[in-house]
């Protein structure tokens, strides 16, 4: 089953890097430099922030269907970062490295089906859930802290 990875697209996030430490505070946005890689995965290059860059940590809804899945978590943004386009096929490093959760909805939203997996696995994981015709979409979570990684649609 031929897949594509999504990473979230960068203008949404551009303008917070230009606010002042306590505007970002006033919405529960945290500027960081991170200080270890792996620890810092970025959601639009689809890769971990190198020691020194600044990032931000902000609340993001992932899920944005009106049911009961409706959803929003924390995610690392990297200043600068260019949205990664990942292959057909293609799994990013920083997924790969990582312990994944992988959520199935229908095209309503729904959540039809869940695992865990190693993410140097996930591979078999996305095929077996694509499989099920009802399965729109899946979203991929780090399965540890929880934070949502990115989307996975069929290709």
């Amino acid at each position: 089953m031929s897949f594509q990875i999504k990473a979230l697209p960068a203008e949404p996030f551009r303008y917070l890097f230009s606010r002042s430490t306590e505007a970002l505070a006033a919405q529960g946005v945290v500027r960081m430099v991170a200080d270890k890689s792996p620890g810092f995965p970025c959601r639009v290059s689809l890769r971990d922030a190198a020691p020194g860059e600044t990032v931000l940590l902000l609340n993001y809804e992932h899920q944005d269907a009106a049911t009961s899945y409706r959803a929003a978590h924390a995610i690392f943004v990297r200043e600068g970062a260019e949205r990664a386009e990942p292959a057909v096929g293609e799994v990013p490093a920083v997924l790969r490295s990582r312990l994944l959760s992988v959520r199935g909805f229908s095209a309503g939203g729904m959540m039809l089906a869940a695992d865990v997996v190693e993410g140097e696995a996930v591979e078999a994981v996305i095929g077996r859930m694509f499989n099920n015709p009802e399965i729109a979409y899946l979203h991929l979570h780090n399965a540890k802290p929880g934070c949502y990684a990115a989307r996975v649609d069929r290709a």
